[in-house]
């Protein structure tokens, strides 16, 4: 299994594809971090429909736990930005290229390629979600300030409130690609991955949360923004993270079968 990792992790060192995947989620924890701060020291408030985004109240911001409050809020944008790179390594490497034709006669156990691909998958993300946490630091004290938000309680408990942070973020990144990775698998291509991923989230959420009295807590954006924040007053943190293994169970489940199933000779 680690000479499994190993060349995965080769694979995913490519110098661009890094740079890209991490400087998204820098560019993201800045602009999220800028733009929510202007817009909570302002009074304004979100649309219910409003996608992507869920920012905190002017109360939550000059909480401890406010310094962090930029990953939380940009939690469904790192999302997407993770189901792509999930969904391009696994996409890439299986099928755009052939190298599964390759890989399965070097390792004929192909739920260890599957496994090595996405525990490969999961040291990178927590690279990712580290750049992330760092840049919000970086910008949200400057943002704060300049937006007039008191940052005197920012230094409660520090190492606490950045770790708990940093956890329930990866734990949604995680989710999040696991169902690129999942996609992939079954619709063999990155961009159908990424097409249906982001058309999920802009589209049908936004639209499912608009209407009236819709069951919208359990869809998935809601449930991972929710463990990404450490429970909302909509849906408890356990219940989210209990949702949030259910997802991945069940995905992880559909996509072992199909992709030790199928062939892999066309």
């Amino acid at each position: 299994m680690l000479a499994v990792v190993r060349s995965e992790l080769t694979r995913l060192g490519q110098p661009r594809l890094l740079a890209i995947w991490f400087g998204l989620m820098a560019l993201f924890a800045a602009m999220i971090n800028t733009i929510m701060v202007t817009f909570v020291s302002g009074g304004g408030s979100l649309p219910p429909g409003a996608p992507g985004v869920a920012f905190p109240t002017l109360a939550a911001m000059e909480s401890p736990s406010g310094l962090m409050a930029g990953l939380a809020a940009a939690s469904s944008l790192f999302g997407v930005v993770t189901l792509s790179f999930w969904a391009v390594a696994t996409a890439g490497d299986y099928y755009s290229s052939g190298l599964i034709r390759l890989l399965v006669a070097a390792e004929p156990r192909r739920w260890r390629l599957l496994a090595g691909k996405i525990i490969a998958l999961l040291l990178v993300t927590a690279v990712a979600t580290t750049v992330a946490a760092v840049v919000n630091i970086a910008v949200a004290m400057p943002a704060a300030g300049a937006a007039g938000i008191s940052t005197a309680a920012w230094g409660t408990d520090l190492g606490e409130v950045v770790g708990t942070a940093w956890i329930n973020l990866y734990l949604a990144l995680a989710v999040w690609g696991v169902l690129g990775l999942v996609i992939a698998v079954l619709a063999r291509s990155a961009a159908a991955a990424i097409s249906i991923g982001v058309g999920y989230l802009l589209v049908v959420e936004s639209m499912i949360k608009l209407v009236g009295g819709a069951p919208s807590d359990w869809l998935l954006g809601t449930t991972l923004n929710a463990v990404a924040s450490g429970g909302t007053a909509a849906i408890a943190y356990g219940t989210a993270v209990a949702l949030a293994v259910a997802y991945v169970t069940l995905g992880l489940l559909l996509a072992g079968i199909v992709f030790v199933r199928r062939d892999v000779t066309d």
